[in-house]
């Protein structure tokens, strides 16, 4: 679909993420493109097209930097248990899916990212069974049907439990394998083009499932191609000593060893860090995606954002797979940041406006997109989000705190690239029942596979 070439967003409040926030003004979209934004009635721009933003404010769309689409067939499981606990019980689980599973649970999964106020996704998929299909592809395809702006990290792990890693054997792949798997995803679906709609990065899971030889090769595919770097890195406290136990080092030191900071690379949670990683964080360029609720639910602790960003380290938000942030919308990312800063640092900890930032202008610099998306600019891709603030939310003084502090208002429309994905709190592009029906399908498949090889979802729900 071709969005209209002239849009026009009339009677409502700005928060530009960049400059000043405008109380009553209008945003002008040309050619999918930011045009000019600014106070007061919008132009005579005819044959606009022109949607009323009354009792609405507009925000750039927000942008997820750290996601696994595949566990929304998985939600729901090992609910009580830690990170490794937690992927022990889902390991075998996940060994069952195929391409149509990951389809599903992609849709599903990036519908919601949609209703939420997101606009641009990663995803982090690393588990690649034999014979399965063509799993990095179906994601792919899912996004595109949705709508949004995707960046796929072509995941991997070599390390499976018979070489001293968490991983079942049978979801683990040579190094050999991974390259060269690597770098067709990148060849056939990367698009460096201004406006692009889809990028692929390279993405070995974490240094306790993978090579140290996987982790510089795929450093060096990856700068070879001219794409970004993303793996999980100081989730946990236990990754500490793992690291320290056999590679005698921190995780932070092994990653710098290995050639795993820089301006190209973004790293997962980050929760664990000493005051000098955040220092080399902040001198390297190295982004970190900030998954609040996952990281709680999880128990793995409260990273130092706030401290991260007086350092002048790059942030963005993530949701994290569906299967450790059981249906957690995008914008809930926000509050639940701002709220845990506060619980450890006191109230001046983060404001809503440095929340919004983050879950906005931050990801776009994790993903090296800032110069077109992550704040309203003339010349910026038109990414937009109307929230709704008016009832209940009208009572709240300031809009962007009725959006940051209030959790998830109702997504009055969501605008990529100029064009309509989401209105009035239904998908626009895939039908929203489909979307729905999608996800349950392809968790009632998934635990079917699992439980003909042997592993009942069901038992491992409190496990």
């Amino acid at each position: 679909m071709t969005p209209p070439a002239d849009v026009l967003i009339e009677n409502v409040a700005v928060a530009p993420v960049v400059g000043p926030d405008i109380a009553h003004g209008h945003i002008h979209v040309r050619d999918g493109r930011v045009a000019s934004l600014g106070p007061g009635p919008a132009p005579d721009v005819p044959g606009a097209t022109r949607i009323d933003g009354s009792g609405c404010l507009a925000t750039p769309g927000l942008v997820n930097t750290h996601h696994h689409l595949y566990q929304w067939a998985s939600q729901g499981v090992a609910q009580d248990a830690t990170l490794f606990e937690w992927l022990t019980a889902l390991y075998q689980v996940w060994a069952a899916m195929d391409a149509g599973i990951v389809a599903g649970a992609a849709t599903a999964g990036l519908g919601w990212l949609a209703l939420s106020g997101c606009t641009t996704t990663t995803d982090h998929h690393y588990i690649f069974p034999k014979g399965r299909g063509d799993l990095f592809a179906a994601e792919i395809e899912a996004a595109r049907d949705v709508g949004l702006r995707f960046h796929p990290c072509r995941g991997s792990m070599d390390r499976g439990v018979s070489q001293g890693g968490l991983p079942p054997d049978e979801v683990v792949e040579s190094l050999d394998e991974i390259l060269a798997a690597t770098a067709e995803a990148v060849d056939a679906y990367h698009d460096p083009s201004p406006g692009s709609m889809l990028r692929v990065a390279v993405a070995p899971c974490s240094p306790f499932s993978v090579s140290a030889d996987l982790m510089t090769e795929s450093a060096a595919l990856a700068r070879a191609k001219g794409v970004r770097l993303h793996t999980h890195l100081c989730e946990t406290a236990e990754e500490e000593e793992h690291c320290l136990a056999q590679m005698g080092c921190t995780p932070v030191d092994y990653m710098e060893k290995l050639g795993w900071l820089g301006p190209d690379v973004w790293v997962a949670h980050a929760v664990h860090l000493h005051d000098r990683d955040i220092r080399r964080f902040a001198a390297t360029g190295t982004g970190s995606a900030h998954c609040p609720s996952s990281n709680g639910r999880l128990g793995a602790g409260i990273a130092r954002v706030s401290e991260m960003l007086r350092a002048g380290a790059t942030v963005g938000l993530g949701v994290d797979g569906s299967a450790s942030s059981e249906l957690t919308p995008l914008a809930g990312e926000m509050r639940q940041a701002l709220l845990f800063q506060r619980a450890r640092y006191g109230p001046a900890a983060l404001t809503a406006r440095q929340a919004l930032e983050i879950g906005t202008l931050g990801g776009a610099r994790c993903l090296g997109r800032e110069d077109e998306i992550g704040s309203l600019e003339p010349g910026k891709l038109a990414d937009i989000v109307l929230w709704r603030v008016d009832g209940f939310a009208a009572a709240v003084a300031d809009p962007l705190c009725a959006l940051v502090f209030g959790g998830s208002p109702r997504v009055a429309r969501v605008l990529v690239g100029g064009e309509t994905i989401v209105q009035d709190g239904e998908l626009r592009t895939v039908p929203h029942d489909v979307a729905g029906r999608a996800g349950a399908e392809a968790h009632h498949r998934l635990t079917r596979l699992a439980a003909e090889r042997g592993f009942t979802v069901s038992k491992q729900v409190h496990s």
